[in-house]
């Protein structure tokens, strides 16, 4: 199991097995902090799984780390990127500018990339959409007003280089699967080298965190539903260690992936209990009777950001008992009500 520093986001180039190595880059104004990026060493030069977010500091953090094990930046010549999301997509793009290197994506995320750029600002909208169904128009308009003032550079969500369809991607000395895992994003794939043992699980599969659900632009399709397809998917294939984007590399992708299942039937428990409690609601009104991250932090003390995922994932949840018939739904003024 890989190991670093005091935190796992701490820079460095940490070996994960012959060959691979793990590079955080950093991620400013982030929660998470730290992204993984992932390196692999072949006879003709690297390939990146992911590519980090297009921060300034990014190419001197990827070089600096390289330096260690004896390569550097100019040596990539492939990033394969698990999905759209700025951490992991924007700084493959600035890598393919400054050293030629060829970005790959699953397929799925076409319309998701295009839809980032028809908008051309950073301004979630497709989450401001929930938001306002959830009965959430005061924070819609909080979160639409601070988004506003990010920074966006559309040149940073150019298309790929090459579409990635689901099979195996030979590296010559390396064959990776490409698997579609949907839920996080529409389009996330994972990328699994059976013949090692490594299933690089971008944001799917995380070993301490649950991955938000449905941040993106798009309509809305069950999303939880979809990962939680995605994560059943993963128990029917050979176990392998779990080499994520944000956290440590640990030993087992189905130890993980039964927890996360475990964790979200807990959760369409306490999503209920709320239910029964109010005699229906509004998802933001359950989201509020919920508590949220590891730390069992109540809903009024989240930050603007953290509110929206959590009244996005609470009703992702509600609308997948929805379609169970295990709760009605009806529309009132925009706003989805929720009974048991």
């Amino acid at each position: 199991m890989t190991t670093g520093g005091a935190w796992w986001g701490d820079p460095g180039c940490y070996p994960v097995a012959r060959g691979v190595h793990r590079v955080p880059l950093s991620m400013p104004n982030d929660g998470l902090r730290a992204v993984n990026v992932y390196v692999l060493e072949g006879a003709d030069g690297l390939v990146l799984i992911d590519g980090g977010w297009a921060v300034p500091s990014a190419m001197g953090e990827l070089d600096a780390a390289l330096a260690t094990i004896g390569r550097s930046v100019d040596e990539i010549r492939d990033v394969l990127v698990t999905h759209i999301h700025q951490d992991h997509y924007t700084f493959a793009v600035r890598l393919r500018e400054a050293v030629g290197a060829r970005v790959r994506l699953g397929r799925g995320e076409r319309p998701g990339l295009a839809a980032v750029r028809e908008v051309a600002s950073a301004v979630p909208i497709s989450s401001l959409r929930e938001l306002r169904r959830s009965g959430a128009a005061d924070l819609a308009a909080e979160i639409e007003t601070s988004t506003a003032l990010l920074p966006f550079d559309a040149d940073d969500w150019a298309d790929p280089d090459e579409w990635i369809d689901p099979g195996v991607i030979d590296l010559g000395d390396r064959r990776l699967e490409a698997v579609p895992t949907p839920g996080h994003t529409k389009g996330h794939m994972v990328f699994h080298d059976v013949d090692n043992g490594l299933l690089f699980s971008g944001d799917h599969v995380l070993p301490t965190i649950t991955p938000s659900i449905g941040f993106e632009l798009g309509e809305w399709d069950l999303p939880l539903a979809r990962y939680l397809t995605s994560l059943e998917l993963l128990l029917e294939r050979p176990d392998a260690q779990l080499v994520p984007a944000h956290g440590l590399v640990t030993p087992s992708v189905h130890e993980r992936v039964t927890a996360l299942l475990r964790h979200h039937h807990v959760r369409f428990g306490q999503v209920h209990e709320v239910l029964l409690r109010e005699g229906g609601a509004p998802a933001l009104d359950v989201a509020a009777g919920l508590r949220w991250t590891r730390r069992e932090t109540p809903f009024s003390a989240l930050d603007p950001f953290n509110r929206m995922i959590a009244v996005c994932e609470t009703i992702a949840h509600l609308d997948v008992m929805a379609a169970r018939g295990e709760v009605a739904v009806s529309d009132q003024d925009g706003v989805a009500l929720f009974v048991p």
